[in-house]
């Protein structure tokens, strides 16, 4: 199980700072970079069904903090725009 965890975590952290876009490989990276490495298998199941979201969309939501009420991803999108000092929400 540990073998399958490490698996998953250097799979989802590969894909976080692989997205495509230069903007978009740091936003989600360095998040991953903080985040991946105390997150159980659920929390990386649940990330890697985050990074499967297309960039425009991500991007859009990260920098705007608007159209992303109610949705599933919503407290992740939060977490990584205060991560980022981006918004009212950032700590």
């Amino acid at each position: 199980m540990t073998d399958d965890l490490e698996a998953q975590r250097r799979r989802a952290f590969y894909r976080a700072h692989h997205r495509g876009t230069k903007e978009m490989d740091v936003l989600v990276g360095r998040y991953a970079d903080d985040r991946l490495a105390s997150y159980t298998i659920e929390q990386i199941e649940r990330f890697e069904r985050f990074l499967a979201i297309p960039d425009p969309a991500l991007q859009q939501w990260i920098f705007s903090g608007e159209g992303y009420n109610g949705f599933e991803f919503e407290d992740l999108l939060n977490d990584i725009r205060a991560f980022h000092g981006l918004g009212a929400e950032a700590k």
